[in-house]
């Protein structure tokens, strides 16, 4: 992908800058409704993006002001299992870097791994297990990207106390724990679970591996949230549906819009 001509085609739309870069997961798009005097440009009119195509992703950047910061989101996403390359699905993070952002807040809808989490509950990540056997990172290195870049600390310590304290203020409760990155498109099976529990996840997805780590080899601060939309496979006793985890995203993602609105303006600039 050239993203010479996607960063020109995406800055040419937007009135300047943004300050912080919005990832929204599956039925987690209402925050774009906060966003003031909102730009949006769909993903099919930036040269080399694909239109999304997983019910649930709107598929567009929205720029505007939200909670007095300048944001750029990225309303719905694209996944390694839809056969993207890697490029691809990492691309939004990369023209994001590009445009200056210094801060990405990534959101995803999970399976609850650990047994005490709830649907509707929410994390703030501290950590995550890799288990989509994909890097963005493969390949020649791009400007600005080391070849092997530090991943001891994935997430911002920092950001993730502030964004506990914003939900305090919000009276939201929110916990730590770590994810883990499967390819999908299936579910996990029960046994894959058991696995994952004991390997030290909490929550199980098909998302944000790939973007924290093109974020971060950016020198991007990253923090990220996870609603629990579901409990995992052999801690429920019922099959599970993409519509169940779109919905309760939908439900919960009313109590992580009250969080991010209220920790925007704690952010460092």
């Amino acid at each position: 992908m050239n993203l010479d001509r996607a960063e020109e085609a995406l800055r040419d739309r937007i009135p300047r800058e943004p300050e912080v870069f919005i990832v929204l997961g599956s039925g987690l798009g209402e925050i774009v409704e906060a966003v003031a005097d909102p730009v949006e440009v769909p993903f099919s009119e930036i040269p080399g993006l694909p239109p999304a195509g997983v019910a649930g992703h709107e598929g567009s950047f929205v720029f505007g002001d939200l909670a007095g910061r300048a944001v750029l989101i990225q309303a719905g996403r694209y996944h390694l299992y839809e056969a993207h390359p890697a490029e691809i699905v990492v691309a939004p993070i990369r023209l994001a870097v590009r445009l200056g952002v210094g801060i990405v807040v990534l959101s995803n809808a999970t399976g609850g791994v650990h047994p005490s989490l709830e649907p509707g509950d929410l994390l703030v990540l501290d950590d995550q297990l890799n288990f989509q056997w994909r890097n963005p990172l493969i390949g020649p290195v791009l400007p600005g990207e080391p070849r092997f870049p530090d991943m001891s600390e994935p997430f911002d310590k920092d950001l993730q106390r502030l964004a506990l304290e914003a939900a305090g203020r919000c009276r939201v409760s929110l916990r730590r724990g770590v994810y883990a990155g499967l390819l999908g498109p299936g579910y996990e099976t029960a046994a894959e679970v058991r696995m994952l529990r004991r390997f030290g996840a909490d929550v199980v997805g098909m998302s944000t591996v790939p973007e924290v780590l093109a974020a971060r080899s950016a020198g991007i601060r990253v923090v990220a949230f996870s609603v629990i939309a579901n409990r995992a496979v052999g801690l429920r006793g019922d099959p599970l549906s993409h519509e169940e985890v779109l919905e309760v995203g939908r439900q919960a993602g009313q109590k992580l819009r009250r969080v991010i609105m209220e920790l925007l303006p704690t952010l460092p600039r």
